[in-house]
Formats: structure tokens, C-alpha cells, sequence
């Protein structure tokens, strides 16, 4: 069996990360960091909060919005697709401004919302953050998930109906998974996207990981410090999202080589 080797440009990448650590940790001030370690640790939870549920909550709508266009009756797949197309055409900071400053300062005027249940929730800033980020989430991976229905072979599908299979079931049961398993690469890059733009919600004042490491610059005066360190934890998150879509892509091979 031939001995598997990394790419150059990923050991050049390994060198560089050691080299960044090894200055980090030898050649500058981290003195402040036990006073900031419980935020940054508060920061990083609602980072990792907005992305999961997000991210789960998106891609839940884009299965339909990408099925509707691939499949779907005409009129739905015109929806679905001027959906995808107004949210991929205009930036994501927009449309979380629009939700919060504009949706969000509509609420105090309609008749019974402040005495309502959901009152404590809509003047938070993470509800219109989390409908932002999973919109947007939705409108770029319906438009994957189109490409990776329309491209499971038909002649799978015509099996399928041709013993008897009731049409959910083939969704359920050969559709969908198929579809996926042709994504999974976009959609490890469309997460790694999702995770960096979670820093957006810091300017409707949520505290995720980016705003706690801006607060640290103003109040300690240092600079290159607390942005390598975030840059750092970045840099590991993408690494795991990466390693997990890797393992899912070699067992989803695993599962079609067995077949």
C-alpha cells in the first residue's frame, strides 16, 4: 500500500500555524487573558450556539427549496427561486439590519405585543440574528441543494418507482440522502462561510466571539494579541468542520462501495 503523504501546501500551512503559535506564546503580552477568559469562553458559546442552530435550522429549509426548484410545481419553484435569488444578491449585514432595526422596531407599535410572551424575547438581539443567519444559510444552500437533487441519476429514481415505492419513500430513502452525499463539499465550505459570518451580529450588539475580542482591544490597548488569538480559535473551528465533512465523505464512499 502506497505511504499517504500531505500536500505541500498543507504542511506549508502547519508550518506557518507553528510558527504564529510559537510567537504568540513567546513574544508577546497574554497577561490580560485570565481576566478575559470567562467572556471570551461566553463569546465563543453563542458563536457555536448561532452556527449549529443556524446552520440545522437553514439547511431544514433548503431541502424544500431546492426539492420545489429541481421537481416542484412551477409557480413554487418560482418562489423558491426568486427566495434564493434576493437572499444571495444582497449582503447579509443588510438583512440583519433590516430584521433588527427595521422588523424589530415595528414590534413596540402592534397592538398587544408588549404584553405578550414573546416581548422579552424580541427586544434581545439574538432572535433577529438567528433569523438572519438561517435565512441566509437557507437562500445559498436551496440553491445547492437543487444542483445536488437535479443531479441524482434518473434511472435510480425510475427503479425505485418501478417497484412500487411510494414517492416519500424515495425521497426519504434515496433522493435525499443521494442528493446530499453529491454536496457534502459545498456544503463544508457553505458552513465554514456560515461560521465567519457569525461575527456580523456584533453590530446589533450580541456577544459572540468577535465582539468580546473587540471589547478586549479597548480596554487593554493591545491590538495583535486578542486578534491572532480569535483569529486562532477560527482557524481550529474551521479545521473541525473540515475534519468531520471529510470523515462523512469517506464513510458516505464507504456506504456506495458496498452497494
Amino acid at each position: 500500500m502506497a505511504e499517504r503523504r500531505l500536500p505541500p501546501h498543507r504542511l506549508g500551512l502547519m508550518a506557518v500555524a507553528v510558527l504564529v503559535v510559537t510567537l504568540m506564546a513567546w513574544q508577546m503580552r497574554w497577561d490580560w487573558l485570565p481576566d478575559y477568559g470567562d467572556a471570551v469562553l461566553g463569546g465563543l458559546r453563542l458563536t457555536l450556539v448561532l452556527l449549529v442552530t443556524t446552520s440545522v435550522a437553514g439547511f431544514l429549509l433548503a431541502i424544500p427549496l431546492g426539492l420545489v426548484q429541481a421537481a416542484g410545481p412551477r409557480p413554487l419553484a418560482w418562489l423558491a427561486r426568486g427566495f434564493c435569488t434576493l437572499i444571495r444578491g444582497t449582503p447579509l449585514l443588510l438583512q440583519i439590519w433590516l430584521l433588527y432595526y427595521g422588523l424589530g422596531s415595528l414590534f413596540p407599535y402592534l397592538p398587544g405585543v408588549r404584553q405578550s410572551w414573546l416581548w422579552p424575547y424580541l427586544v434581545e438581539s439574538w432572535p433577529y440574528a438567528f433569523a438572519a443567519l438561517t435565512l441566509s444559510f437557507a437562500g445559498y444552500e436551496g440553491e445547492v441543494m437543487r444542483g445536488g437533487f437535479a443531479g441524482v441519476p434518473k434511472g435510480e429514481l425510475e427503479a425505485a418507482r418501478a417497484l412500487g415505492m411510494h414517492p416519500l419513500t424515495i425521497l426519504r430513502r434515496i433522493w435525499l440522502p443521494r442528493a446530499v452525499q453529491r454536496v457534502l463539499p459545498t456544503l463544508n465550505g457553505e458552513l465554514i462561510i456560515q461560521l465567519k459570518a457569525t461575527p456580523l451580529v456584533a453590530t446589533i450588539a450580541a456577544v459572540d466571539t468577535y465582539a468580546v475580542f473587540g471589547r478586549i482591544r479597548q480596554e487593554t490597548y493591545l491590538v495583535y494579541e486578542p486578534l491572532l488569538l480569535m483569529a486562532l480559535i477560527y482557524l481550529l473551528l474551521a479545521g473541525l468542520i473540515t475534519l468531520a465533512f471529510h470523515a462523512l465523505e469517506r464513510r458516505g464512499a464507504r456506504g456506495i462501495d458496498a452497494r
